[in-house]
């Protein structure tokens, strides 16, 4: 047994996962991928493949009873782990729900959660398989596990992307961040002035505010490519922001990236919130998480040739050698250098 101690916090979330990942079990000749991208893949026929993923969510770290209703929250699991399905172009089949619960959660507070969750596996073509439940004594965990699957021909990694390849964004993004701060704020004046106050009104937010209790995991875009012949070189969801996400996709495709700042594209409801708290909404939308847009690399061709058939999509950038790292172009023109690559 090991004598020495490091706090986790002194190496971080990344470096942990990649301690980790050197743990690899007992080889097995049908494992494709293990860890490392947005799901493990495992031959499951000739020319399918089976895709697994999970997600943990905690309460008080993932979601917060106070804004975030369980239905929605039961709906909102389900987007997270499916995005990783639809980030290897693969379709969710069926979900295994876990739950750890303390006593104070109710029978029917748990049947909301449930509600969500079902009304996303159904709005996804998903099944709910089954799961476990057990007892905890302080916070709730809820855990989750889905399995998809993808022609052997059609899965997208996040390794593949080629220099020169556009970096292309779908829909818009920082929302998610937008809505949380307006959901924050009207919890902060909840407890200031407590239960003698109505329930905040949340019109003038809609936007954002349903970005951050119910994104849409973007199947439709998977369609739409697979439709028109168009497969990305490399692929990631959005849930950590652009910044991380690109990271990632240079690390595993051992590039460099330039993004171009004024090409994010950013909703005028979000750019409204930064306003109005006074913060700057670049941040959002190149730091903030779970907007669940997805982030994939295309030959220009295979821009020219998508574009004409779907248009919620932006290129943000391209990518370079790895010698050049991680650049941020800003409006303005100015260069911005990460080290998040070396």
């Amino acid at each position: 047994m090991s004598t020495t101690f490091t706090p986790i916090q002194e190496i971080g979330r990344e470096k942990l996962l990649e301690k980790l990942k050197t743990y690899k079990g007992a080889e097995v000749g049908a494992v494709i991928h293990a860890a490392g991208d947005d799901a493990a893949v495992i031959k499951a026929s000739a020319d399918k493949l089976q895709l697994l993923s999970s997600d943990s969510f905690v309460e008080g770290a993932d979601f917060d009873p106070t804004y975030m209703p369980f239905t929605h929250f039961g709906y909102k699991m389900v987007t997270a782990v499916v995005s990783d399905i639809i980030a290897m172009n693969g379709e969710p089949k069926g979900l295994l729900v876990n739950l750890a619960l303390p006593n104070r959660m109710s029978v029917e507070m748990i049947e909301q959660l449930y509600e969500g969750i079902d009304r996303a596996c159904k709005q996804f073509g998903m099944a709910i398989l089954g799961g476990d439940l057990t007892g905890n004594h302080q916070n709730a965990v809820f855990s989750l596990t889905v399995q998809g699957e993808v022609a052997e021909v059609d899965l997208v990694t996040r390794s593949n992307a080629k220099q020169g390849d556009a970096i292309c964004v779908t829909g818009d993004v920082g929302a998610a961040v937008a809505g949380l701060r307006i959901l924050m704020r009207e919890k902060k004046f909840w407890q200031e002035h407590g239960d003698q106050q109505s329930q905040p009104d949340l019109g003038d937010y809609k936007f954002v505010v349903e970005r951050q209790l119910l994104p849409v995991a973007r199947l439709d875009v998977i369609k739409t490519l697979r439709a028109h012949d168009v497969t990305p070189t490399a692929m990631i969801d959005l849930s950590k922001g652009i910044i991380k996400e690109v990271t990632s996709l240079c690390r595993q495709s051992d590039l460099g990236a330039h993004l171009y700042q004024a090409a994010v594209p950013v909703a005028v409801e979000t750019r409204q919130v930064a306003d109005e708290m006074e913060e700057d909404v670049d941040k959002y939308a190149l730091f903030g998480g779970e907007d669940y847009e997805l982030i994939f690399t295309l030959p220009e061709k295979d821009v020219d040739h998508f574009i004409k058939h779907f248009n919620d999509f932006s290129v943000i950038g391209r990518m370079t050698p790895k010698e050049d790292g991680l650049i941020l172009q800003t409006a303005e023109g100015d260069l911005i250098g990460f080290d998040e690559l070396s």
